[in-house]
């Protein structure tokens, strides 16, 4: 797929991963649509770098948890830039353990229903009020971003990172994965990453990070069988690769971990058996 051109909507744009998706995006001839809630400096930075100026891009604040903004940011896209051929569904918020502790908590009242409605149900608000854009589109693409959560949840040593909430919500993501690339076939390709340990996210550059020992923050690496965490720069590239390259690729979910979910036990060596 030839992406220069394009017309992109990219959430969580205004740091870590999602900026990273952004930039590389840019890169390659492709325009965008940003839009930003809080991070309110951050904000500001990534409208400056992607603003009207640069290309026509859209930057604008929108609560993608509320059904009649992201309708009205459908509305902006399509007034804007004339429709819209991909959708990188970068949004989520999860709790850490080690920095919230546990939901009894009166700080954390509403931390369980905020974990879901913008991890799991705004990227359904997104993706379902974006569809009839991406159906006009001769070819377009979703990608979904979500974690290693829904898979090891709140154990081992990713416990002090990924709380029950966040876990439960990213569990239910390959299935709209999977429906929805049903619901776009065959113009509309539909595929997630499930990213491990990511600097900027659940990695070097968190609260969550800062706050774990070293001891803690050792145990999480040897858990990773590439001992190291990922960069937002090259969760960018499998982005990209998913979005101009993978033309035959629709309801595939890529763990994108550095083989956290592989790294709690080694294969014993090979015995030499009685027979």
């Amino acid at each position: 797929m030839n992406i220069a051109g394009k017309r992109a909507l990219v959430l969580g744009a205004s740091r870590g991963v999602g900026l990273a998706i952004a930039r590389m995006l840019a890169a390659h001839g492709v325009r965008l649509a940003l839009p930003w809630f809080d991070w309110p400096e951050s904000a500001l930075a990534m409208a400056k770098e992607f603003g009207e100026e640069t290309g026509g891009n859209l930057a604008m604040q929108v609560d993608l948890r509320q059904p009649e903004e992201v309708a009205a940011l459908m509305r902006a896209i399509d007034e804007r830039m004339g429709g819209l051929d991909i959708l990188v569904n970068n949004i989520e918020r999860g709790g850490m353990p080690v920095l919230h502790g546990g939901y009894h908590r009166e700080v954390n009242r509403d931390q369980w229903q905020l974990e879901m409605e913008t991890t799991v149900h705004a990227k359904w608000l997104v993706f379902n009020q974006a569809l009839p854009l991406l159906r006009r589109s001769p070819e377009a693409v979703v990608v979904n971003l979500s974690s290693i959560a829904g898979l090891v949840g709140r154990s081992g040593p990713a416990g002090m990172l990924f709380n029950d909430g966040y876990a439960a919500a990213n569990r239910g993501i390959a299935s709209l994965t999977e429906t929805w690339a049903r619901l776009g076939a065959p113009t509309i390709r539909v595929n997630e990453i499930m990213l491990g340990l990511i600097d900027q996210r659940h990695g070097p550059g968190t609260r969550g990070w800062a706050l774990l020992s070293d001891a803690q923050r050792r145990a999480l690496l040897d858990h990773t069988l590439l001992r190291r965490t990922g960069t937002p720069e090259e969760v960018a590239k499998t982005v990209l690769f998913l979005v101009r390259d993978a033309e035959f690729l629709t309801g595939a979910v890529l763990r994108m971990d550095g083989g956290y979910v592989l790294g709690g036990e080694q294969p014993p060596e090979m015995p030499d058996g009685v027979l």
